[in-house]
């Protein structure tokens, strides 16, 4: 199984407040429905990053622009603006560490320009 580490300062941040919110019942219903989404991506990662329901493949794009493999996965499918998560493994053996969570980009010919992702 892989740990699963969240990239600095964004991911960690974005975590922790939406698990707080979560927690504390002040979530609305869409960041409800976003954490049960992240954390069931974030169990089968864990378990599996080439799990069929992730359909976890390389972007190109972000791996040329970040010197290292990037690494998207489905949140959702079917949907208009589908959640992504983008992830690499490490920055150890057996860690992957989360980079961005995105709405899956529509726009084809700038698709990836407009996400930054965060640090291992």
């Amino acid at each position: 199984m892989y740990k699963i580490r969240m990239g600095k300062p964004e991911m960690i941040s974005f975590w922790n407040n939406l698990r707080q919110e979560v927690k504390s019942g002040s979530a609305s219903n869409d960041e409800s429905k976003l954490y049960n989404k992240i954390g069931k991506a974030l169990v089968l990662l864990s378990d599996n990053p080439k799990h069929p329901g992730l359909n976890s493949h390389e972007i190109t794009e972000l791996t040329r622009r970040y010197g290292q493999k990037v690494w998207e996965s489905y949140l959702e499918n079917n949907t208009p603006a589908a959640g992504r998560i983008f992830w690499v493994y490490g920055p150890n053996r057996m860690e992957i560490t989360i980079v961005a969570i995105e709405p899956h980009p529509n726009d084809k010919s700038n698709a990836y320009k407009k996400i930054t992702l965060s640090e291992m």
